[in-house]
């Protein structure tokens, strides 16, 4: 089964007057869909718009495995852990929140930023809240997350290109930028797949400069 779900679909959010324009994948926030509440331990999909100077002031998770991937310009973190890093293109961003953290995300640049993302259910609550962040992640270096059962996987895919999906109970596809195709099935940027119980998946480039994030979940 592949239940497609077009960029169009999302729930728009955010605060456009304070630079913030949001779209979100699940339900989130202000916005209460029971029927879309979570596929396997991902719970949050958020495609995050922010102009210069833009950001989310300091706020509280728990409970929560949050990870970030930049698509333009650059991500201001703090948390009160103690860390404060910049996040560009390529970096993969995670946020283990577990028993309590704040965080605060900003655009302090002069351009434009944009990234997703993603919420993800641990397998156990509690714990000690735990960062990390992976530099320049390649098509061939899966990020594991096994806090939560859940692999990501970046595909970057030129026209006519093939790339292997994960056999697994579900799979999760977004479409970051360019033009794909998952089965019968051409995505565009923003455009996401959900798969349950498929087998032998690929993914086949469109456009050129297509990039795909694939979430391989356990549960």
């Amino acid at each position: 089964m592949i239940d497609v779900r077009r960029a169009e679909t999302r729930y728009p959010g955010g605060d456009p007057e304070a630079g913030i324009a949001s779209l979100h994948a699940f339900s989130f926030g202000a916005h209460y869909d029971p029927d879309n509440l979570r596929f396997g331990a991902l719970i949050a999909c958020n495609e995050e718009r922010l102009a210069p100077g833009a950001g989310f002031d300091e706020h509280p998770h728990s409970h929560t495995e949050i990870v970030t991937w930049v698509v333009e310009g650059e991500l201001t973190h703090r948390d009160t852990t103690g860390h404060e890093t910049l996040v560009r293109p390529g970096d993969v961003q995670r946020l283990s929140s577990a028993a309590g953290v704040r965080h605060v995300e900003r655009n302090d640049a002069s351009q434009p930023l944009t990234f997703v993302q993603m919420w993800l259910a641990p397998l156990g609550p509690g714990g000690d809240p735990a960062y990390e962040i992976a530099r320049g992640l390649a098509d061939s270096s899966p990020y594991a997350l096994p806090e939560a059962g859940a692999t990501l996987h970046v595909r970057r895919l030129r026209p006519g290109q093939r790339a292997a999906v994960p056999d697994a109970p579900r799979v999760y596809v977004h479409v970051v930028r360019g033009t794909v195709r998952l089965g019968p099935h051409e995505l565009g940027p923003g455009d996401a797949a959900r798969a349950a119980e498929e087998k032998g998946l690929e993914l086949l480039g469109v456009s050129e400069a297509a990039e795909v994030l694939v979430w391989e979940l356990t549960e």
